[in-house]
C-alpha cells in the first residue's frame, strides 16, 4: 500500500500543498486560502488529492503518515492587529518598557518615525513589588498581593492571555515562578507566557516584548491547532502533524503552543532548506532564495549551507528575540496593487488584493490593477491556461484596470503602463534582496539566486539582471517551494542562558559555563525524547554571543565542542575577531581590546527520515516536443509585443534545452526566458536559466 507524505504552506492568497509517495513521486496542490479559518482551505486541498486519487478522505489520511504544516496564523494576527486581549504582569517602575523600547533611535534617517502602540495597553500593565539582582539574588520579595490585584484587574476585563516579565528573570526565576502558579490558580482557562521560559536572557525590552508576543498569539495559535487537529482526526488522519517554526525547523503542535512566538515569520522559513537539496545536483551550497506569492516577497541568505540567522527579529516592529531565519519580506506579490502617489511617481505594493476579491483578472470582484494584472496584460500569463486551465484570467478585466489607475493618470499606453508596474516590481524585489546581501557585507553577484514561488519565475530573469547575478535556478515545485522544503526539515529548538561576564581566565567561572551548556544539554534532550526522537537522531550545536568592551550589540560565534572544554578563550576571541571583521569590516584583536560574554547558546535537532527525490536520466538538448504554440509577449529588452514559442515545462526533460526569448508554462507557475538567455533542465526536473555566453 502507497504511503504518503504532505507538506502544507498556507499562504495569504493561497494554500500550497507537496503530496509525495514512499517511492519519491510528488504531486503539487493549490487552494485559495480561507482568511477566517485557513483550516478549511486545508481539508479543501486533502479532499482534493483524495478526489483524484479516487477515494474517499478518511480512506487516503489514513495512507498519510505523516503532515508538516506551515502557518501565517500567528504573523497575520500581529500585523492586523488582532491579538487576543493581553494583560502584563511586571516589576514595578517597569510597566512603560513597551513604550520605552531601548531608548535609541530606531530610525536613523526618518526623525517623524513613531514605534507601534504596545500590544498590551498601559492600564493592562500591572506593576508588582518585587525585585532580583543580575547576580540573582532576592533584593525584594514578591508581593502577593500586588499579584491578586493584578488577577482581580484581569479578570474583570476578560483577558485571555497572561505575560509574567520581571527584572533579572533569567538570573532566578523564582518570583516569576510563584507568580505564575498564582494567576493559573486564579485563571486556569488564561494563556500564560513567562519570560523565563520563554527567553531566559538579558536586555529587559526584549525579554518584555517577546514573552508579550508570546502571549497575544497563543490562544490564537491554540484555536487554530485545536481546530485543524479536530477537523484532521474527524476525517480519519491518525498520522504525525508537524509545525515549522521560524527557527527554520518543525515541531509538535504541543511544543508550538506552549511558544507560539516561534511561528511568528515561519511562513518562508522552510524555503532555505528546500533550496539545499535543490542545489544538490549543481554542488551549490551558498546561494540567494526568493520567494514570490500571492501576497508576499520573501528574500532568504544560505552561506556554506547555514541559513542566516539573527535574534533581533522585528515583526510590526515589535522586537521578537527567538533565534529566526534572516528573511527579508516585503509586500510584493502576484497580487501587489499599483498606485500613482502624491508625487505622480507608480508604486507597486505593499498592499494586496488577497484571494478575495483578487487582482482584477480574477473575476471575483476586484477593480485594482495588480501585478498579475500586468503580467497578464503583458502575454506572460495565458488567460487560458493559469492553475492548469483550471481558473480563466479575463484579460479585458486587468487592461481595464490598469488603464483607469495607472495609464491615463501617466499618459501611457496600456502596454507602457502595464510594462512600468513589471519593471518597479522588479526594482522593489531586487532592493529586498540588497538588504540581505549589500547590506550585510556580501555581494549578491556571488551568489547563484534560486527562484521560487507562483509569481516569482515571471521576474527572476529581470531581478537577476538589476543585482547582475549570472545564474538562476528555478526548481520544479517552485510554486510550492516552502512546502518541499517542510518536508525535508528537522525538529528543531533553542536554548539560551544569559552569562555576562569578563571572556577571560579571571573573569570566566568554569564551573557555572558548562552547568549552563549541560542544563540546556538536558532540557534538549528531554523534548526531543518526548517528541520521539532517539538520541542517535539527536544533534547539538553551540554559540556564544560576545563582544568587545564597550559595544552595546553582540555578535554571535558557532563554537565547536572542542573548544568549550575549558573553554578555549583565545581560539574562540579569534572566532569573534573574524566574525566581526566579516560584518564590520574590522576587528580590535592587535589593540588588545577586551572581550566580554554574554549569551550563551544551544541548538538542538532532531534529524527526521527524509523522503526520496526521483531522478532523470539525461535526454537530447532538443525541447521541440515539449513545444506547444506561440503567442505576442512583451519582450523586456526589446521593449515591444514580439511572438514567442510558448514550451509545456511539466514536458521538458532532463537535458533539454531552451533559447530566449520563450515562456515555459506549468500547471502552477511561468517561467519567462528573455532574449539572451539559455535554459535547460537538470536531474531534478528544475530549470537553470544562464545569460547565453
Amino acid at each position: 500500500m502507497t504511503s504518503y507524505k504532505i507538506g502544507v504552506d498556507v499562504g495569504g492568497t493561497f494554500t500550497d500543498f507537496l503530496l509525495m509517495d514512499d517511492a519519491g513521486g510528488t504531486g503539487i496542490y493549490k487552494v485559495l486560502s480561507t482568511p477566517d479559518d485557513p483550516s478549511i482551505a486545508v481539508l479543501q486541498g486533502l479532499g482534493r488529492m483524495a478526489d483524484e486519487a479516487g477515494v474517499s478522505l478518511r480512506a487516503f489520511l489514513a495512507s498519510v503518515e505523516i503532515i508538516v504544516h506551515g502557518t501565517t496564523v500567528t504573523t497575520n494576527a500581529v500585523l492586523t492587529g488582532r491579538v487576543a486581549k493581553t494583560g502584563l504582569v511586571t516589576t514595578k517602575g517597569f510597566r512603560d518598557i513597551l513604550q520605552m523600547r531601548r531608548g535609541i533611535r530606531e530610525e536613523t534617517y526618518d526623525n517623524k518615525a513613531k514605534p507601534p502602540e504596545p500590544l498590551v495597553p498601559r492600564w493592562l500593565r500591572r506593576p508588582v513589588h518585587e525585585r532580583v539582582t543580575a547576580e540573582g539574588e532576592v533584593h525584594t520579595e514578591l508581593d502577593v498581593a500586588d499579584v491578586d490585584d493584578a488577577v482581580a484587574r484581569f479578570r474583570e476585563a476578560g483577558i485571555e492571555a497572561v505575560a509574567v516579565c520581571f527584572m533579572h528573570a533569567y538570573a532566578n526565576p523564582r518570583h516569576e515562578s510563584r507568580a505564575a502558579e498564582q494567576i493559573a490558580k486564579a485563571m486556569p482557562d488564561a494563556y500564560l507566557s513567562v519570560s523565563s521560559e520563554v527567553l531566559p536572557q538579558v536586555r529587559f525590552y526584549d525579554r518584555v516584548s517577546t514573552t508579550v508576543l508570546n502571549a497575544a498569539v497563543g490562544p490564537i495559535l491554540q484555536r487554530y491547532l485545536d481546530s485543524l487537529t479536530k477537523r484532521l482526526d474527524d476525517a480519519g488522519f491518525s498520522g504525525v502533524l508537524l509545525i515549522m517554526q521560524s527557527n527554520g525547523g518543525v515541531t509538535t503542535p504541543g511544543v508550538a503552543t506552549k511558544l507560539a512566538a516561534s511561528t511568528l515569520l515561519s511562513g518562508p522559513a522552510a524555503a532555505p532548506v528546500a533550496g539545499l537539496v535543490y542545489t544538490e545536483p549543481h554542488g551549490e551550497r551558498s546561494f540567494i532564495t526568493v520567494d514570490m506569492g500571492g501576497t508576499s516577497f520573501d528574500a532568504a541568505l544560505v552561506r556554506d549551507g547555514e541559513p542566516e540567522l539573527t535574534t533581533d527579529a522585528r515583526i510590526e516592529k515589535h522586537a521578537l528575540a527567538l533565534p529566526s531565519l534572516e528573511i527579508n519580506t516585503i509586500g510584493a506579490g502576484g497580487g501587489s496593487v499599483g498606485w500613482i502617489d502624491e508625487g505622480g511617481l507608480l508604486r507597486m505594493g505593499p498592499a494586496s488584493a488577497g484571494a478575495d476579491p483578487g487582482p482584477a483578472c480574477y473575476g471575483r470582484g476586484g477593480n485594482r490593477p495588480t501585478c498579475s494584472d500586468a503580467n497578464l496584460a503583458l502575454g506572460y500569463l495565458s488567460a487560458d491556461f493559469f492553475a492548469g486551465g483550471g481558473m480563466a484570467l479575463d484579460r479585458a478585466a486587468a487592461e481595464a484596470a490598469i488603464e483607469s489607475a495607472i495609464a491615463k493618470p501617466l499618459g501611457l499606453d496600456i502596454a507602457q503602463a502595464a510594462f512600468g508596474m513589471f519593471r518597479v516590481m522588479n526594482v522593489n524585489m531586487a532592493s529586498g534582496i540588497r538588504e540581505i546581501t549589500v547590506q550585510k557585507g556580501f555581494d549578491p553577484r556571488d551568489y547563484p539566486l534560486i527562484c521560487a514561488g507562483g509569481a516569482g519565475p515571471i521576474h527572476a530573469a529581470m531581478i537577476a539582471e538589476e543585482l547582475e547575478i549570472g545564474r538562476i535556478l528555478i526548481p520544479r515545485e517552485s510554486s510550492i517551494f516552502c512546502a518541499a522544503g517542510m518536508l525535508r526539515s528537522d525538529l528543531k529548538h533553542d536554548y539560551v542562558r544569559s552569562y555576562h561576564t569578563a571572556f577571560d581566565a579571571e573573569g570566566l567561572d568554569q564551573d557555572r559555563f558548562r552547568r549552563a551548556f549541560d542544563e540546556m544539554m538536558r532540557e534538549a534532550s528531554a523534548t526531543l525524547q518526548g517528541e520521539g526522537i532517539a538520541p542517535p537522531r539527536q544533534r547539538f550545536s553551540r554559540a556564544l554571543d560576545l563582544r568587545y568592551l564597550g559595544q552595546y550589540h553582540e555578535v554571535r560565534v558557532e563554537v565547536p565542542e572542542s573548544e568549550l572544554e575549558g573553554p578555549d578563550v583565545p581560539a574562540i576571541s579569534e572566532r569573534l575577531h573574524q566574525a566581526h571583521n566579516r560584518l564590520y569590516g574590522y576587528d580590535l584583536a592587535a589593540d588588545g581590546t577586551g572581550v566580554e560574554l554574554v549569551n550563551l547558546r544551544l541548538s538542538a535537532t532532531g534529524v527526521t527520515e527524509k523522503p526520496p527525490i526521483s531522478r532523470e536520466k539525461k535526454s537530447p538538448h532538443d525541447a521541440g516536443s515539449a513545444r506547444k504554440g506561440a503567442r505576442e509577449v512583451f519582450l523586456p529588452h526589446e521593449g515591444a509585443f514580439g511572438k514567442v514559442d510558448i514550451y509545456d515545462g511539466d514536458a521538458l526533460r532532463h537535458g533539454n534545452r531552451i533559447e530566449g526569448p520563450a515562456i515555459v508554462e506549468q500547471v502552477n507557475t511561468t517561467v519567462l526566458l528573455p532574449s539572451g538567455y539559455l535554459l535547460e533542465c537538470d536531474e531534478f526536473g528544475s530549470f537553470v536559466m544562464e545569460r547565453a555566453g
